[in-house]
């Protein structure tokens, strides 16, 4: 699916490109027909024409691009649009500049200093609207449009009110120390008589960091984590705030460099004073959208934005205007998020086919042999039967749990009542016992008071032997406790009659 994923993007691309090509093809023909093909070919061999010369301008061309391409497609893929791109292009350059017309003590390590004043100028530049998105919640968008702004005009204000930066009458910055100038490193002999130099290996360089931070490591994860999902990152332990911080930092630090890369270039390029946002950082949109912002594909976006650009340098031999190239690269800037928009629907049906699959197969089939209890009813009449079969269920598993408990209850009920019943029995033939024990115990009274009567010593065989008439009254005043009340009534009574 990834793979899909990343060949319809790379089919998109080169699809807004030709739709570009075209588009720019027509209206060369619609503003003069005669040269309209010369011009067309001009804008695809243009840079080829000087030769090495050509290539090597192509490739200084695409160094600085190339950096707000991955600061650009660096935020996209950890969820954010960084469109203050272009800010923090520019504070970097003015940053470059400031330490390249300050420092020249530094000597051989004077270029390195300035360019690493560029990445930290940029890095605290885009830490303001990551600070805001991230604690107060604000679009990054807005907020990076607002410090475009403010960049631009604070620039301004401090390259003209400092006499050590400003060259009055050319109303821009002075040039930098030659000590601060990137060396060539060598690419002077290969493409002679052009401005490139190690800034492009540099910018491949931060490429392939950026690559690896991405794809090789957790802290690259979180990153995009975060991008894809802010709340279902907090609850998996990570920090949604500072990876949003990290993300706009890593991304201005870029935009940073690749304004430090163009104005230490040795190429004649000056902080002008003027109410002017920097192209390039805006070049970065189109570079990381035809990129998809994959490093990779960001060289090449680059690379390609470059080398139509040079070849637009050209068309004023054929009595054109060489904005028709921002025309072209605006158009294909278009096509590209609108195919992108494309791209993300036909993902969308694509993951939902498959969802969809995935259910379906996990269904249980009707056996082969057995007919559908649903026979031949369609699908939705299906779905109708389903429910109320599954309703009809619930109903029958609620009236036998009903009945269960209405069991348990009568059962508890005869249970409580043989209960009962068991204990009145107990206690009837307790006062039973009791009853004839007094019964007998009279009997054996009046027996013994007989007997005294006459004189006879001889007791009765339930009786006791030798009772003497202490022993009768005190038979008489002795009663047993276990019998109650009622039944000493009614002993008494008998006892008053046989008397």
């Amino acid at each position: 699916m990834k793979s899909r994923g990343r060949n319809l993007g790379l089919i998109s691309s080169i699809f807004a490109i030709i739709l570009g090509l075209l588009v720019g093809f027509f209206i060369l023909l619609y503003s003069n027909p005669s040269q309209a093909i010369g011009g067309f070919k001009t804008i695809l061999t243009g840079a080829l024409t000087d030769g090495s010369k050509g290539i090597g301008m192509v490739l200084y061309y695409a160094t600085p691009i190339i950096c707000t391409g991955l600061s650009i497609g660096f935020a996209f893929k950890t969820g954010l649009f960084n469109i203050g791109a272009t800010g923090q292009f520019t504070v970097g350059a003015f940053a470059a500049v400031v330490v390249g017309i300050t420092a020249t003590e530094l000597g051989n390590a004077h270029w390195m200093v300035a360019l690493f004043a560029s990445v930290i100028a940029g890095a605290l530049w885009a830490l303001i609207p990551g600070l805001l998105k991230a604690y107060a919640n604000i679009n990054e968008v807005i907020a990076g449009i607002m410090t475009n702004y403010i960049g631009m005009y604070l620039v301004n204000w401090s390259v003209k009110d400092s006499n050590a930066l400003f060259n009055m009458l050319e109303n821009r910055s002075k040039p930098v120390a030659p000590t601060a100038i990137i060396p060539k490193a060598g690419l002077n002999q290969i493409f002679k008589g052009s401005y490139v130099n190690a800034g492009i290996i540099i910018a491949i360089i931060a490429a392939i960091i950026i690559y690896i931070i991405l794809d090789k490591t957790t802290f690259g994860y979180e990153l995009k984590a975060v991008g894809f999902n802010r709340d279902a990152s907090k609850y998996a332990g990570i920090n949604e705030k500072k990876s949003i911080i990290w993300s706009m930092v890593i991304s201005g630090a870029l935009a940073g460099l690749g304004g430090g890369l163009l104005y230490l270039a040795g190429s004649g390029k000056y902080i002008e004073v003027v109410d002017e946002l920097a192209a390039e950082g805006f070049d970065g949109i189109s570079v990381a959208l035809l990129g998809l912002s994959h490093p990779i594909g960001i060289l090449l976006a680059a690379i390609f934005i470059a080398y139509i650009k040079q070849g637009g340098f050209y068309l004023q031999l054929f009595e054109y205007s060489k904005e028709i190239i921002d025309i072209i690269i605006a158009v294909i800037i278009y096509f590209s998020a609108f195919s992108m928009i494309v791209r993300n629907i036909i993902t969308n049906r694509e993951r939902k086919r498959r969802v969809d699959r995935s259910v379906g197969s996990a269904q249980i089939p009707t056996p082969i042999n057995e007919p559908s209890v649903y026979g031949s009813k369609t699908e939705e009449e299906i779905r109708e039967a389903s429910k109320k079969d599954i309703q009809r269920e619930d109903d029958l598993r609620n009236d036998s749990e009903h009945d269960d408990m209405s069991f348990k209850d009568e059962g508890t009920v005869k249970e409580g009542s043989e209960e009962r019943t068991l204990s009145e029995d107990i206690q009837e033939g307790t006062l039973k016992e009791d009853s004839e024990e007094g019964i007998l115990k009279e009997d054996s009274k009046e027996s013994t008071l007989n007997e005294v009567n006459k004189g006879n010593n001889n007791v009765d065989n339930k009786g006791n032997n030798n009772v003497d008439s202490k022993e009768i009254n005190n038979v008489d005043s002795n009663k047993n406790n276990n019998v109650d009340s009622n039944e000493d009534e009614k002993v008494d009574k008998m006892k008053g009659g046989n008397k």
